[in-house]
C-alpha cells in the first residue's frame, strides 16, 4: 500500500520499520521538528527522522499542520492510507480526509481505556493487569474513533514504563502490518468505542512522582515502576533527594510512614500506609544508579531515619 507515515519517538520508529519490512511504499514521512534534548540540550532529530533518512524516505517536519501547502503536498501523493503513531500534532479534518482509506492510529492501550498522552504509565499506576495495542480509524476526537484491531498483553509485576513501552512498540509494528493486510483483503471491521468505559491518560506531571509514604506499599511500587525511566519516583532523606528506580512490596511493620525499619544489603525497608516498601535500586541527586548494597557502603542511613515528602 502507498502510505503517509506520521510519528516521532522510538515507539513510532518501530512501526515505520515494520511497514518497510512488510514491503509497503512509504511515500512521505511526517515527524516533529528537531528540538534540544538531553543534559546538553543539543538539537536532536527524532527516532523516526533518523530511520527515514537511513532509508532515504521523503520527509516533512512542519511546526503546524494547519497550512494549505501541507494539505496540497499530502493530497498530491494519492496515498491509500495514513498511519499515525505518537506523532505529537493533532491532525485537522482536512488531513484526515486526504488518504483514500483514511488515517489509522496505533495507540498503546486497550481503548476506550486510557485515551490520551500517557497510556503506558497510567496503566501501571492504576495497577492494571493487562494492556495492549489498538489500531483505530482516526476521527476529530482524542482517540475516540472506531477500533479496527486490538491485541492485549499482560502487565508483568516487574514491568516498568520502559519495559512495557518496548513490548508495546514491537507489538504496535506487528499490529499495523496485520491491520493493513486485513484492510487490503476487505476483512477489517470497525467497532464503535463504548463511551461508558472510556478513561483519559493525562500527561504526567513531575509533581506526581513525589512519593507519598502514607499510601499503600503496592501503590508506591506502582508509581516507582510507572515513573521509570522518567522522571523517577523520588523522596527526601537527610535533606538529600533520592530517586527510587526499583523496589518491591514487603511485609507489614510497625512504625510511621516513611520510617526506615531495616537497612540490609538486599534492600532498605520503609514503612508505608500499608505494608512496607523494600528499596532495591536508588540514585542520589547527581549520582549514578546503584543497588542498595553499594549505597549503604558510604551512607549514614540507619533504622529510625525517616523519608520526607519532597517539596520542590
Amino acid at each position: 500500500m502507498k502510505i503517509i507515515f506520521a510519528g516521532t519517538p522510538v515507539f513510532a520508529a518501530h512501526a515505520l520499520e515494520a511497514l518497510l519490512k512488510a514491503g509497503h511504499e512509504i511515500a512521505m514521512v511526517l515527524t516533529q521538528p528537531d528540538r534540544p534534548a538531553g543534559r546538553g540540550m543539543q538539537v536532536t532529530s527524532s527516532a523516526v527522522k533518523r530511520l527515514a533518512q537511513q532509508h532515504e524516505l521523503p520527509l516533512l517536519q512542519p511546526h503546524s499542520l494547519k497550512q494549505s501547502e501541507i494539505d496540497s503536498q499530502l493530497t498530491s501523493i494519492n496515498a491509500d492510507v495514513m498511519v499515525v503513531a505518537a506523532y505529537g500534532l493533532i491532525l485537522p479534518k482536512s488531513i484526515l480526509n486526504i488518504p483514500r482509506l483514511g488515517c489509522l492510529n496505533i495507540h498503546a492501550s486497550l481503548l476506550p481505556r486510557w485515551r490520551g498522552a500517557a497510556p503506558i504509565q497510567r496503566s501501571i499506576l492504576a495497577g492494571d493487569c493487562a494492556t495492549g495495542i489498538t489500531i483505530m480509524q482516526m476521527d476529530q476526537g482524542l482517540d475516540t474513533g472506531p477500533m479496527l484491531l486490538q491485541k492485549s498483553i499482560p502487565i508483568a509485576a516487574d514491568d516498568t514504563s520502559q519495559t512495557l513501552h518496548d513490548k508495546l512498540a514491537l507489538m504496535g509494528g506487528r499490529c499495523i502490518v496485520e491491520a493493513l493486510s486485513l484492510l487490503q483483503q476487505g476483512r477489517l471491521s470497525a467497532t464503535v468505542q463504548d463511551e461508558t468505559l472510556a478513561s483519559y491518560a493525562s500527561k504526567l506531571a513531575k509533581s506526581e512522582s513525589k512519593i507519598d509514604w502514607q499510601l499503600d506499599a503496592e501503590q508506591i511500587n506502582q508509581a516507582v515502576r510507572a515513573f521509570n525511566p522518567h522522571p523517577g519516583a523520588h523522596s527526601l532523606i537527610h535533606a538529600t533527594p533520592l530517586k527510587i528506580w526499583q523496589a518491591e512490596v514487603g511485609v507489614s511493620s510497625p512504625g510511621n510512614p516513611g520510617e526506615v525499619i531495616s537497612t540490609e544489603r538486599e534492600g532498605i525497608a520503609v514503612v508505608c500506609g500499608k505494608n512496607s516498601l523494600v528499596l532495591k535500586v536508588i540514585q542520589k541527586s547527581g549520582g549514578k544508579k546503584m543497588n542498595v548494597g553499594e549505597f549503604l557502603t558510604g551512607s549514614r542511613l540507619r533504622p529510625g531515619d525517616r523519608f520526607e515528602y519532597l517539596d520542590d
